[in-house]
């Protein structure tokens, strides 16, 4: 296949062009670099099967040639980007993924939309199942995402129902893994960096709110397992093992061997007390389930860390 992913040199996008590269297929890359870097893809550039264009998917997309596949991963994904560039995140949900949708429509390719688990908001029901509407609050700090998110399934499910377009919506939870941001502003990255630096770990609230944190080798295998399905609606991919906040922090602290403290402060606004993936429509009709231990991610990441510092 011809893969084209925007937001390709990101974190999770990045690790996709490995991952359709190694599986023998060509990549063209989409990315303005807002909040993805280069050295993420600087591996690849020289690679004949890839191919790096510096674009803003919210303004039109022109390529040329054959293309089988979309996907379409461009967005600000941390509260501290999404903060930073909230009408950019705006765009890029609404009116990236019009172009995107519509490049697939032109191309007769199929298009899958990485959405998230913040379409479920501060969620009342746990897990959270894909029939679950949620509950966000749609001008809170963090609805300039959820709300972009959730109007990106509507549209992909609007050009699959309207124009026949093989679509797929991959929910993504916490995900984590080498090649994060060190200033990306979620847990892990956060608590590795001041782990590693001998400052105070920083757990906001009294850390009792949960998370579910998959590697991206496991995300990346239910992102590829979906795409190669024939499933149109959303399916929720990450890890159903639920740990809090605090929890996460004591664990980094004992793997990088640390003596770093734990520190508190204020709850951030709309900030989930809950998030777990209900996984069994990804168990039943992917034949998918996380496999790398949360120690042994973690002791990855924390090695990519150390070596990039």
């Amino acid at each position: 296949m011809k893969v084209l992913i925007t937001g390709g040199a990101g974190f999770i996008g990045s690790h996709l062009c490995d991952h359709m590269l190694a599986k023998g297929h060509c990549v063209i890359c989409v990315d303005n670099l807002i909040t993805g870097k280069i050295e993420n893809i600087a591996h690849l550039r020289k690679n004949k099967d890839f191919r790096f264009i510096r674009h803003n998917v919210s303004e039109r997309i022109s390529i040329g040639g054959r293309v089988d596949y979309v996907l379409h991963f461009a967005s600000p994904a941390s509260p501290v980007d999404y903060h930073k560039y909230p009408i950019p995140t705006l765009k890029v949900g609404s009116l990236g993924t019009h172009n995107a949708l519509g490049l697939a429509k032109a191309k007769g390719a199929k298009f899958l939309l990485a959405s998230t688990s913040e379409v479920y908001g501060d969620p009342l029901v746990n897990p959270q199942p894909e029939s679950y509407w949620g509950n966000v609050n749609p001008i809170g700090p963090r609805g300039v995402y959820d709300e972009a998110k959730r109007f990106a399934e509507a549209m992909t499910m609007a050009y699959h129902r309207v124009h026949g377009l093989d679509t797929r919506i991959v929910r993504i939870f916490n995900t984590y893994g080498p090649r994060m941001r060190k200033n990306d502003g979620r847990a892990v990255p956060n608590f590795i960096m001041q782990a590693l630096t001998g400052k105070a770990l920083t757990v906001y609230g009294k850390g009792g709110q949960t998370r579910s944190f998959c590697y991206i080798d496991d995300l990346v295998r239910g992102i590829y397992a979906l795409m190669s399905s024939r499933i149109n609606e959303p399916v929720n991919i990450g890890n159903p093992n639920e740990v809090t906040v605090s929890e996460i922090a004591k664990l980094i602290i004992k793997i990088t061997g640390s003596r770093s403290k734990i520190t508190h402060k204020a709850l951030p606004e709309d900030d989930p007390k809950l998030r777990r993936p209900d996984i069994k429509k990804a168990r039943r009709y992917l034949k998918w389930a996380p496999q790398v231990p949360l120690e042994e991610g973690l002791g990855n990441t924390i090695k990519y860390f150390r070596n990039t510092r």
